[in-house]
């Protein structure tokens, strides 16, 4: 008879144990209904005891939670069809109202998700989906996080993942940013120009204060030409050196007809490399003597 007690004591007391007891995870907190009525004690990690048949004990998740919104469709304010998605993380701060507040927060978040992001859409222009995110990042977590906080759920962070466009505005974009850019380059080629242009209007003012600048860099250029031995240099004699020289020789005093003669001869010999001959001095007619008396 005492064994049949202690057993059935024991199963009673194995049944009060697995409707009483439950294990709370470290990430988990648990919500607990007493007769339908929730208690404002949380039940944090380990065991938790329970009244049996009175109490009902609903766990709740306290990690960050990553939700994906499908891509949505939507019309920008300039009028250009796009399909955006993007991404909540968020978590919940308050168990007690993430269980009673809302039936499900998960679904209820995921919901104002999607509709806050087409209208963010509609309410931005291309270029700022496109290269301005971080803003709309911020207005879609306060848009999300407003009625977030009634449900007892902090949104941490909202980012947009991808925007989707059509071919033909792909393909528009591509022309306006090939158009940009060869408008950059033109600009920066002229700008060169200009800034050359400038420099040697400054070379050509110190030349003509100063007349040897200008033989000098005649000079070097002929030392960089002549620096490639397959070349052949063509070198230009300025007019100006020619009647420099004209102006800097002396005129030659005049001399008689045989001095003249002479230098004529030796500049004629010393134009050919040949001697030129002397004539023989042959009498005047007039002091000529007649023969025969």
């Amino acid at each position: 008879m005492i064994f049949y007690v202690l057993l059935v004591a024991l199963s009673f007391g194995i049944l009060y144990m697995a409707t009483s007891v439950r294990v709370v995870t470290q990430f988990q907190r648990g919500v607990v209904y007493r007769f339908g009525k929730v208690r404002p004690a949380i039940r944090g990690p380990g065991l938790a005891v329970l009244l049996p048949v009175a109490d009902r004990l609903q766990k709740v998740n306290m990690q960050v939670i990553t939700m994906p919104v499908p891509a949505q469709d939507g019309i920008t304010r300039d009028n250009v069809t796009v399909r955006v998605d993007a991404v909540v993380y968020f978590r919940v701060v308050d168990p007690v109202r993430a269980a009673v507040d809302v039936q499900n927060y998960m679904s209820a978040i995921g919901q104002v998700a999607q509709t806050s992001l087409r209208s963010i859409i509609g309410k931005s222009d291309l270029d700022d989906v496109l290269s301005n995110r971080e803003r709309l990042n911020q207005g879609l977590e306060l848009m999300i996080d407003s009625p977030a906080l009634g449900w007892g759920v902090h949104i941490d962070r909202v980012e947009i993942k991808d925007v989707a466009l059509p071919e033909s505005m792909k393909r528009s974009m591509s022309r306006q940013a090939e158009a940009e850019r060869e408008r950059r380059a033109r600009v920066i080629t002229a700008d060169g120009e200009l800034q050359a242009s400038a420099k040697l209007a400054q070379a050509a003012e110190t030349m003509v204060e100063h007349p040897a600048a200008l033989q000098l860099r005649l000079l070097q250029t002929v030392v960089e030409v002549a620096a490639e031995r397959n070349s052949t240099l063509v070198l230009p004699f300025p007019v100006e050196l020619l009647r420099f020289l004209e102006r800097a020789t002396p005129a030659e005093p005049a001399h008689s007809g045989a001095a003249s003669a002479a230098s004529s001869d030796k500049l004629a010999s010393a134009g050919n490399g040949l001697p030129i001959p002397h004539a023989p001095h042959l009498p005047s007619v007039d002091h000529a003597t007649p023969v025969g008396g």
